[in-house]
């Protein structure tokens, strides 16, 4: 069943998918989103715990704890079952960058996430540059985008892979805004050229 406002999945897809539908920029996103999402919680271990509790194995109660539980239940409420999976990946990837972060200790740890953020975020530009010949969605909506680039190339696995839809016709009503959407930048475009 659809949702409405902050949780329509379609609306966030079709902003997505507008901007992702080269198949050679989709697959460089899901190469590198989930790389980025992981690296930039190796460097949020190292902020402040929001609450001093003890727990096992290095983990901390800190900015990236945080960040990770707006993700997961922000997923959740688009998608119960997709956005399980997502929730668990976020927290998987909070768990190891947590590690990751305790063992390389801070002067090794940024040098290691720099070098990643750069690498990853090159590709995903040359995947907009290059293939999808449009700028990326995070010029139009920054919060939107770092919020659902995650879950999109999740969905996107999800549905090539097991051809998983979170509720009968979505990806066509998706596809069917995603193609109104291009057309619509497309005939922007023109008008500047002529």
């Amino acid at each position: 069943m659809a949702k409405i406002g902050l949780f329509d999945l379609e609306k966030h897809f079709a902003f997505y998918g507008a901007y992702h539908s080269n198949p050679v920029n989709v697959f460089i996103h899901m190469l590198f989103v989930w790389p980025i999402l992981f690296t930039a919680l190796v460097m949020l271990y190292f902020t402040p715990p929001l609450l001093n509790l003890t727990l096992p194995h290095s983990l901390i109660l800190n900015y990236g704890f945080l960040f990770t539980v707006i993700y997961a239940g922000f997923y959740v409420c688009l998608d119960l079952k997709a956005g399980s999976v997502a929730g668990l990946l976020c927290f998987l990837c909070w768990v190891s960058g947590s590690f990751l972060a305790h063992h390389l200790g801070f002067s090794l740890a940024w040098k290691v996430v720099l070098a990643a953020q750069l690498f990853c975020w090159t590709g995903q530009f040359i995947g907009h540059g290059v293939f999808e010949k449009r700028a990326p969605a995070l010029l139009d909506n920054l919060a939107q985008a770092f919020l659902m680039a995650p879950f999109f190339v999740l969905l996107e696995a999800l549905e090539m892979g097991v051809g998983y839809e979170p509720y009968p016709g979505f990806h066509a009503r998706v596809k069917a805004k995603v193609n109104e959407d291009i057309k619509e930048w497309k005939d922007k475009k023109q008008k500047k050229i002529s």
